[in-house]
């Protein structure tokens, strides 16, 4: 019999066991009672834009399809045929009005409800179509942003984001008025274990020396803006494992300080949109497409990250999927999104200086923590920072590690509740 680890042993306030990267016991448990039993996000609003849209992704290790049906619901349903198992679609995304499994033609409507059998007879009056359709999932959806679970008894969503909710409209601000849409993705594997990407959103702290290449290759007024650890910046714990890391103050709100004048970076673009649109809303384009100043961790797989979504997927212990999702105007102009795209690839690109320094890095961690035994990892960067900001000081210090305190606060919290159910089963 597998040993579990206990999870209250390598984990507390500061600091964690470096095994928490490469104990497969612990990534089973963590499969099972973080990414079963939490709100996961699984699609934008735009990804299913009319009935019959669907998209096939992943519950941690779950295929699942995400579809709309033909009166515009949302359906979160296992790719798996009732009958024999097999996935019944392997489309990325697309529009259909049925799912029929491949190996026996088992159809499924786009709800998930069982429609036709081939040759019925076969099962004489055993075989009632209503009880087996598509396993259903629980959905909710909030501001575009699509969550599902397999845990029916989970708080509702607007609990689980909490203030993170507030975070989320700032962010959808880059629609500039236009509703926010997918443009494209990055997919990539890295050999490293889930959280290490997942700390990596909230940290400030390494963006100076691991992206020196990033900022070495852009214009002086754009090395300004992100020269910001030494700035007003701060993290925060937004509860239920969410937190979010505000690196450029001034840019929370994109629809503040529309008098500013444009950046010099962005006055081609400028010139370009005000045959078209009156100053104001030149403006308000301008500032969409430079991106917000946050990045916001939805905890465990989805982090609103300045200008893209950046959404983490489990492979293996050892093993981790990312998707950087480059996100738009839903009917803004052509030129806007155009420039968008372009300053994604700049960073998150396959060839972009962000991506392969990060993935660099994180691969890192993961072979390192393979040295040794009992050595921890520090996670203690700025507790005086929240001591600080709790008693009603605004004192300020981006490169705290809070958000990643947030998220193993949470993440003890899950595996201590699947290591007490474990308990009581034996």
């Amino acid at each position: 019999m597998t040993i579990l680890p206990d999870p209250a042993s390598l984990v507390n306030e500061d600091r964690a066991d470096g095994s928490i990267y490469n104990n497969a016991a612990l990534y089973d448990m963590e499969m099972d009672s973080i990414f079963k039993r939490n709100w996961i996000w699984v699609a934008h609003r735009s990804d299913l834009p009319e009935p019959g849209s669907f998209i096939t992704t992943f519950i941690g290790q779950h295929p699942v399809i995400v579809s709309r049906d033909r009166k515009g619901e949302l359906h979160v349903l296992l790719n798996r045929c009732r009958h024999r198992g097999a996935t019944v679609c392997e489309h990325k995304s697309g529009k259909t009005a049925s799912f029929v499994c491949p190996y026996h033609g088992w159809a499924y409507g786009q709800d998930g409800a069982l429609r036709a059998v081939p040759q019925p007879k076969g099962y004489g009056e055993s075989l009632d179509k209503s009880k087996l359709p598509l396993v259903s999932l629980k959905v909710a959806e909030y501001n575009g942003m699509i969550f599902a679970t397999f845990n029916q008894d989970i708080m509702p969503l607007d609990e689980w984001l909490g203030p993170a909710k507030i975070w989320i409209d700032l962010f959808m601000k880059q629609g500039a008025g236009w509703p926010v849409k997918t443009m494209g993705e990055h997919k990539f594997t890295f050999p490293g274990n889930w959280k290490i990407q997942l700390e990596n959103t909230t940290d400030a702290y390494h963006f100076p020396i691991v992206h020196k290449s990033f900022l070495d290759s852009v214009d002086n007024e754009t090395q300004n803006i992100f020269d910001f650890v030494e700035g007003d910046g701060f993290v925060e714990d937004l509860g239920n494992g969410h937190s979010v890391m505000v690196m450029i103050p001034e840019l929370i709100d994109l629809e503040e300080n529309l008098d500013a004048p444009v950046p010099e970076r962005f006055q081609e673009l400028a010139d370009v949109l005000s045959k078209d649109y009156p100053p104001e809303k030149v403006r308000q384009i301008v500032r969409a497409v430079g991106g917000s100043g946050f990045n916001l961790n939805l905890y465990p797989n989805v982090a609103c990250s300045m200008a893209f979504f950046r959404v983490l997927r489990p492979l293996a212990v050892d093993q981790t999927e990312i998707r950087h999702i480059a996100i738009g105007m839903d009917g803004g102009p052509d030129i806007a999104n155009e420039v968008r795209l372009r300053l994604h690839e700049h960073f998150q690109g396959p060839m972009g200086f962000g991506t392969p320094d990060d993935s660099e890095a994180w691969d890192r961690v993961q072979r390192g923590a393979l040295a040794g035994y009992n050595i921890d990892i520090l996670l203690n960067r700025g507790l005086d920072h929240e001591a600080k900001r709790e008693s009603g000081n605004l004192f300020s210090d981006v490169t705290a590690e809070t958000g990643m305190r947030a998220a193993y606060k949470q993440w003890l919290v899950d595996l201590t509740c699947e290591t007490a159910a474990e308990e009581a089963a034996q």
